[in-house]
């Protein structure tokens, strides 16, 4: 599971395996949630103030988000996305 990035205790990967829609999961600590590329929550859950963060990350790296994609279902490195800050 290649790992994105983190922020604010925040995990941020994508999985080589998974299918469509094109996804990451964000995890903090018990918590754990898949967010489309446009920063939706698909399925899981994250505390509220979590969320939004996610929400607003993805957000700003929308085209980032894409590309890792593309690389993680062609079983590529990822590049890293900068954290939030």
């Amino acid at each position: 599971m290649p790992l994105i990035t983190v922020f604010y205790g925040i995990i941020i990967t994508m999985y080589w395996d998974d299918r469509l829609p094109a996804h990451f999961h964000a995890e903090f600590g018990e918590y754990e949630a898949k967010f489309d590329l446009d920063g939706n929550v698909i399925e899981g859950e994250l505390p509220r103030n979590k969320k939004r963060l996610v929400e607003a990350w993805a957000i700003l790296h929308k085209e980032e988000l894409e590309t890792e994609w593309k690389l993680v279902k062609n079983k590529m490195p990822v590049m890293p996305i900068d954290p939030l800050k």
